[in-house]
């Protein structure tokens, strides 16, 4: 297939060549393949192990650990949106993508990217009724109410995504179709365009402000309300069991908005392709890693129930003969 189509006075693109780091040395890139491949099976193993605990293990069920899933889940969905084209190109030089691979991509990266920051805030509002109202805890967060909110969390993502998606790849592309990235983000594929983006960028940096600052302002607000409750609590072991409940989560909320934050906040003089290309592979691939390994290891509810899943597996095998 060609690569350029003739149309008129334009010349349409078909497909795309990601960059990615086909600048370095080949054996740097042979090094970064089985990084980057060891990390993708963590995150595929760490968060589906999370998603089969907190199923199988019935002290798990309250309304934090399904928040929990349900991250596992998105970053299992992010990973796959990113890693496996992005090893392809790192391992078998395959750096080209069709147009609508291209476009298909941004897509889930969009809504993905979305659903992560309102789950967040849903999150940060559950962590806020568990130790402002302990007591009507259970009744607040019943199951009808964590459902509600989990759909209110995943929604987002469709129209953001669709709105974006569409108008972008409606503009005419012309010249070379070369992305200088490891995959199709906005910023990148925009550049290629060669037509007025003036509004649509005016709409893209509008849009990322609202989607970023409003589950972030949620989520503040929640935590000055648990603070504050914190504080209260008389006994300094209470208090201590009170905010291990929500370092867990605080930790991972810090890592996706500050590197989130440093990749599309930061002054275009100082935000050269390869710094952001650094940035997005924290928050697109080393984060969905490190979510189910700060839950386990920071949470002893998570590493008794592992330890649990896991004799019930030994005795099961013990069993078989």
């Amino acid at each position: 297939m060609p690569i350029l189509m003739a149309m008129g006075n334009w010349t349409r693109i078909s497909e795309f060549i990601l960059i990615s780091f086909s600048s370095l040395p080949t054996e740097i890139q042979s090094l970064l393949f089985l990084t980057f491949l060891t990390i993708y099976l963590v995150t595929l193993m760490g968060n589906s192990l999370i998603i089969l605990v907190t199923l199988a293990d019935p002290m798990l069920h309250s309304p934090m650990y399904f928040f929990l899933r349900n991250l596992s889940f998105l970053e299992i969905g992010f990973n796959l949106v990113i890693v496996p084209k992005m090893l392809g190109t790192l391992l078998a030089q395959d750096t080209t993508i069709s147009f609508l691979g291209c476009a298909t991509q941004m897509y889930f990266f969009f809504f993905f990217g979305v659903a992560e920051c309102f789950l967040l805030a849903t999150m940060a509002y559950d962590r806020y009724v568990a130790i402002c109202s302990p007591l009507h805890y259970p009744v607040i967060m019943n199951q009808r109410t964590r459902a509600k909110l989990a759909a209110a969390s995943w929604f987002p993502g469709f129209p953001v995504a669709t709105v974006q998606t569409t108008w972008l790849f409606s503009f005419p592309f012309c010249g070379t179709n070369k992305v200088n990235h490891f995959f199709c983000d906005s910023p990148p594929v925009l550049r290629l365009v060669c037509a007025d983006t003036a509004l649509f960028e005016i709409y893209a940096i509008v849009g990322t402000i609202l989607v970023v600052m409003v589950p972030c302002l949620l989520i503040l607000c929640s935590y000055t309300h648990i603070a504050a409750a914190i504080l209260k609590i008389p006994s300094a072991k209470g208090k201590h069991k009170a905010f291990s409940t929500c370092s867990s989560h605080l930790l991972v909320v810090s890592l996706f908005y500050i590197s989130s934050s440093l990749t599309y906040f930061r002054p275009k003089s100082n935000n050269s392709p390869d710094s952001k290309k650094l940035l997005s592979l924290f928050y697109t691939v080393v984060t969905p890693m490190l979510n189910p390994i700060i839950y386990s290891l920071r949470n002893s509810e998570v590493k008794n129930a592992l330890s649990r899943t896991f004799h019930r597996v030994l005795a099961l095998r013990n069993c078989i003969p």
